[in-house]
């Protein structure tokens, strides 16, 4: 006995599923919590990725022997003070020991700075005279410390 059974066959009376697609299209709802996250994250990367400050380097070469004291015949002394700039003796601006130093500089090109900070002197004062000292063209700079250190 040979049967055909045919599986397409839809039984009476069924009808397939339908979706619930009313006609009407929803509106896709976007939460904004990932957004933000994804912002500050963004935030934070490129403020820790950045850099506000100008950063530059100051070459200062140490000295090679403490007995250099042959080395200091001709030099410019200039003195940083918490009562302000010492040229050779005399009191100074910032402005006025560039002027004076380079025109040094300009008669000789080799000319010798000596930067001596006094005690209690802030650090940026002494990088602010270096940086603007570097800046004016000065190449020969040395530091140079008390006697009693």
């Amino acid at each position: 006995m040979a049967t055909s059974a045919n599986t397409d066959a839809v039984p009476p009376g069924y009808t397939p599923p339908r979706l619930a697609n009313s006609g009407r299209r929803r509106r896709a709802v976007i939460s904004l919590t990932p957004l933000i996250d994804v912002v500050f994250i963004l935030l934070v990367f490129f403020m820790l990725a950045s850099s506000f400050l100008d950063w530059r380097t100051i070459d200062l070469a140490a000295p090679t022997s403490a007995g250099a004291g042959s080395a200091m015949t001709g030099a410019m002394l200039l003195e940083i003070r918490p009562d302000g700039l010492r040229l050779s003796g005399h009191m100074v601006t910032l402005d006025e020991a560039e002027r004076k130093i380079m025109a040094k500089v300009r008669e000789k090109a080799d000319q010798r700075v000596l930067i001596k900070p006094a005690d209690g002197v802030a650090l940026q004062d002494t990088v602010s005279v270096l940086d603007r000292l570097s800046a004016a063209g000065v190449a020969n700079m040395s530091f140079v410390r008390s006697g009693s250190r």
